[in-house]
């Protein structure tokens, strides 16, 4: 038998205010690592000045780390779903922690480089285990709002991480390393104080049998892989994570995009990562609205077992035109050079009420990253949908391992190409233009999430049927 009764079972839980507690822990501990992601990309300037070598050396390490991080993302949640999962997360929290802060005390290249690698093997576990963790908390009617905040807490983190790495690191880039450091080891600390979440608990089909004290035992083993590749839905969730994030790989050069828009008006280095910075933070607000897409999800879910699949497939395919807008439409920056932080950042958020091609530029902001946000929550619940408990952390790292791979590629190929494209277009327009070809890379995702939309109904009740099978075991 797999649903095991006893004393240990009951152990597990806890108060309302312990549950909440541990699953705010989870989310903002989701929200780190991105913080710990999106630190590096507006202090790149500051960081190869640092080292005397050139900045696309410094999108190199945000490339490879992003690889480095979904490889061992694997591995975690592979342990993720056959063990204790509450170790394996303090221990991936210590890992990237101490990374960060060797990040932060690196005095050449190379030892910047090891310790920024060293923070990637810890982030895997953050994110492929908390999701494992996390979606056993939430029932199918609620995946996509709740994932929604998951996927929101990530996204708030990378625009933490670009405020705070470029407006903390302005002076010295050393210190938001420091700061991030310091953070992480508080969150270890706030991990021994939750507790393990049942595998299973959210699931209706097991709610009777847990409800008598039944314990879900199934484990994930290597002969699982075969049948989690089978899924045909799990196959295109994985791959357009390629495509899709091959263009979610080359926004991290927003900031950079922004600074040289300063700078060719005129600014001095310093105040130009300051309006950077702001800027690429305020356009990326629109992710916000991955709430309305969790939600629009969960509805037409509820009406037709593609309804989450197809809000994705829409809401790619519509942000297209929106992002080639957002590019061109020139920016008249007027701010005091030299001046204050806080005076900086006053000036760039009034200009938006002043200044009618920044308010332009933000409402088009808003509404492209408003369409793609929708795929984020939906592709969380679409995992925890198409699989049974104990493979969904496996699956949310493969994915996740794909996604790195179309990350670092976007991300260091662009690189690539705004230094290829300075021959025909002088900066700032040859970031405009390398930022716009690869968001063409989100059609093709598009494509996939339709023909998800398409095989995700039989997955979804053939998950259904083996959890209702299991329960009856008892």
């Amino acid at each position: 038998m797999t649903l095991r009764t006893g004393r240990s079972a009951r152990v597990w839980g806890g108060s309302a205010t312990h549950r909440i507690y541990s699953v705010v822990v989870f989310v903002l501990l989701a929200s780190l690592d991105n913080v710990a992601i999106g630190l590096v990309p507006p202090l790149y300037g500051a960081i190869a000045d640092s080292f005397s070598v050139p900045q696309r050396l410094l999108g190199l390490v945000t490339a490879i780390s992003f690889l480095v991080s979904a490889v061992a993302a694997v591995g975690w949640a592979y342990f993720g779903d056959r063990t204790n999962r509450k170790p394996l997360l303090m221990i991936g929290t210590l890992i990237w922690a101490v990374g960060t802060g060797g990040s932060g005390l690196a005095g050449n290249y190379p030892t910047f480089l090891a310790s920024q690698l060293l923070a990637a093997i810890g982030l895997g576990a953050v994110g492929s285990v908390g999701f494992s963790v996390v979606t056993d908390l939430i029932s199918p009617r609620r995946r996509g709002l709740v994932m929604s905040f998951w996927g929101l807490s990530q996204g708030i983190g990378t625009l933490a991480g670009t405020l705070v790495g470029g407006l903390l690191g302005a002076a010295d880039w050393r210190r938001p390393f420091l700061l991030l450091t310091v953070v992480g080891l508080a969150a270890t600390a706030a991990y021994l104080f939750t507790y393990d979440i049942r595998r299973g608990q959210s699931e209706p089909e097991l709610a009777a049998a847990l409800a008598t004290g039944a314990e879900y035992d199934h484990r994930i083993s290597r002969s699982d892989l075969p049948v989690i590749l089978g899924r045909r839905t799990n196959r295109w969730l994985v791959l357009q994570g390629l495509t899709a994030q091959a263009a979610f790989g080359s926004l991290v050069w927003l900031p950079v995009l922004f600074t040289e828009r300063a700078r060719e008006q005129g600014y001095s280095p310093a105040t130009a990562i300051v309006v950077g910075s702001v800027f690429a933070t305020l356009f990326q607000l629109g992710g916000v609205f991955s709430i309305v897409g969790g939600l629009i999800g969960d509805a037409l879910q509820r009406r037709t077992p593609s309804g989450r699949a197809l809000v994705a497939a829409v809401g790619i395919l519509a942000a297209v035109p929106l992002y080639l807008v957002l590019f061109f439409v020139p920016i008249r920056i007027d701010v005091p050079d030299g001046a204050g932080t806080g005076t900086v950042v006053a000036a760039v958020v009034g200009s938006v009420f002043t200044e009618p091609t920044v308010g332009l530029s933000l409402l088009t902001a808003l509404l492209a990253l408003a369409l793609t946000s929708a795929n984020s929550p939906n592709w969380f619940a679409l995992i925890a949908d198409a699989n049974p408990p104990e493979h969904r952390g496996t699956v949310y790292s493969l994915g996740n391992l794909v996604n790195g791979v179309g990350r670092a590629a976007g991300n260091g190929l662009v690189g690539v190409v705004f230094h290829a494209l300075r021959a025909a277009f002088p900066p700032p327009l040859n970031y405009a233009v390398g930022l716009a070809a690869f968001q063409l890379f989100f059609i093709p995702t598009g494509i996939m999430y339709w023909l998800a939309a398409r095989t995700s109904p039989k997955d979804i009740a053939d998950v259904r049927q083996l959890l209702h099978t299991r329960a009856e075991k008892l």
